[in-house]
């Protein structure tokens, strides 16, 4: 059987509409639900756990935390992250050269299951951190060859005419799971502390886990093969590579130039370097077309901003974090508003509209934005929402800011999402070149890491100078750099779409 996607078979450049027209018992549409069903219960364990982190880290003892100074929590947070997109490369190179997409997944979600038990019966800085490096791992191994398969799953329909409506549903299904892990776990935790909601945790990833291999069967034949197999006579080289790494790593720690107070630096520069690595690797290899070139070529800018989009997004975890913790009145009569739920809002907000946005694309057919346009949109929409929160922190002083209006303000940022996370991934599997699929896919999550990363360097920025400066500078850069890519749209759009049928 031959492993070439079907390119005949992809949607117009960007097009978001119904679901693919096949029949409920359909092969295609049964391997993308079992996906987007596994993929909600593995982002339930993953956005329960990143809801209620930043807190664990910042509450005092009394309360059930660690007490950590803010700069340093809000490093380790974004650096946490970061980490877990950074090693998705890996995780898409692997699922590429040695291990099947499907045995990665498999591995990926016993390991994050590992990681939140760690983290649930293991309290303390050591619990914190073996747990965190084998989530790190684990979600490494999973995302980018789940998301892989997802584009293996819609190549196999011949009648799918809309692969960004596909990608939009599944991208719902992520959304899903990152508010209904939050509000379980932020609920445990107000209640009866953070480590039962770490066990909650835990609990989602056992369901991503049954629901995956209950579905295993069902996958497409390119899910159970190596894609581009590594030589075997290549393969020593690559486990002292390995290996060099990790003592690289252990050596930082030891002597102190790997600390907490400079992971999400450290983070930043390794997504920065990967990301130029894959960029050039992609360019000049000789298995790449002239065409496949100029479409990585045009990825560059939407990389980038995409790449800012989320740090701006993923403050919510860093920056608003510890807004929340100073400013916010949790109080409601005698009750404690759970402080994870107002994190929750956001990706509430993108799951309820993304049904309303992929209904317009729908009738708005050849006149909708392009893909270009669409990310545009999104850090246009999220640099409004800061200016809205730079309004609101002027106008209360120092006062506390009411629970209401910053759960407006996550409410505006949180919906921007719909016009940048599932355009990404419907252009990685689209796009890139064919001996590089899955990494590609990679790529395309390297975006969440420099997000993330970001994001934690921006939180110690929001420790060191006053809220007015802060918020002004993400709101100018917001808007202005939507302003710049929309401007751009129309030689980036003809690159995209370089050898592609329209």
């Amino acid at each position: 059987m031959s492993t070439a996607p079907h390119r005949n078979t992809t949607a117009t450049n960007d097009r978001i509409a119904g679901t693919p027209a096949e029949g409920p018992g359909h092969p295609s549409r049964r391997g993308l639900w079992s996906m987007a069903f596994t993929e909600l219960w593995e982002r339930y364990s993953f956005y329960g756990l990143q809801g209620i982190l930043s807190f664990y880290l910042l509450y005092t003892v009394a309360d059930g935390g660690l007490a950590l100074d803010p700069a340093v929590a809000a490093g380790i947070v974004g650096a946490y992250g970061g980490a877990v997109y950074l090693s998705q490369i890996l995780g898409a190179w692997l699922g590429d050269r040695l291990v099947s997409p499907q045995r990665m997944v498999l591995y990926g979600a016993v390991v994050i299951m590992a990681g939140h038990l760690l983290l649930a019966f293991w309290p303390g800085l050591p619990g914190l951190g073996a747990g965190l490096v084998c989530i790190v791992l684990g979600t490494g191994a999973l995302k980018t060859n789940i998301t892989s398969i997802v584009g293996f799953v819609l190549d196999e329909n011949p009648d799918a005419r809309h692969r960004d409506a596909g990608f939009s549903y599944f991208y719902m299904a992520i959304n899903i799971g990152a508010v209904v892990g939050p509000l379980t776990t932020g609920l445990a935790q107000n209640e009866l502390g953070f480590h039962y909601g770490f066990g909650l945790a835990a609990i989602g990833m056992a369901g991503a886990l049954v629901q995956y291999t209950a579905s295993m069967k069902h996958l497409p034949e390119r899910a159970r093969t190596v894609n581009n197999p590594l030589p075997a006579n290549r393969r020593p080289l690559a486990a002292l590579v390995a290996l060099a790494f990790l003592a690289a790593v252990g050596a930082a720690v030891a002597t102190g130039l790997l600390r907490a107070e400079n992971l999400a630096t450290v983070v930043t520069i390794a997504s920065l370097v990967t990301a130029a690595a894959y960029f050039l690797t992609m360019t000049t290899s000789s298995a790449v077309s002239r065409d496949e070139r100029r479409r990585v070529l045009g990825y560059l800018p939407l990389f980038l901003a995409s790449g800012v989009y989320f740090g701006f997004l993923f403050q919510k975890f860093t920056a608003i974090s510890i807004l929340i913790t100073e400013r916010i009145d949790l109080k409601i009569g005698g009750w404690t508003f759970p402080v994870a739920w107002i994190t929750t809002v956001s990706p509430l907000a993108a799951v309820l509209i993304t049904p309303l946005i992929a209904r317009a694309w729908n009738r708005l057919g050849e006149r909708q934005p392009g893909p270009v346009a669409k990310v545009a949109i999104g850090l246009t929409q999220i640099g409004c929402a800061y200016l809205f929160l730079l309004i609101l922190s002027e106008a209360t002083g120092d006062a506390e800011i009411p629970l209401i209006l910053i759960l407006l303000f996550m409410m505006a940022a949180g919906s921007s999402e719909v016009f940048v996370g599932p355009i990404g991934l419907s252009l990685a599997t689209r796009i890139g070149p064919e001996k590089f699929r899955s990494q590609m896919v990679g790529l395309n999550f390297l975006t969440l890491a420099l997000g993330s990363s970001l994001a934690g360097l921006l939180g110690q920025l929001f420790t060191a100078i006053d809220n007015a400066s802060y918020f002004t500078l993400t709101a100018v850069c917001g808007i202005g750099i939507g302003a710049a890519l929309l401007a751009a749209r129309r030689p980036v759009g003809r690159l995209l779409g370089a050898g592609l049928e329209r």
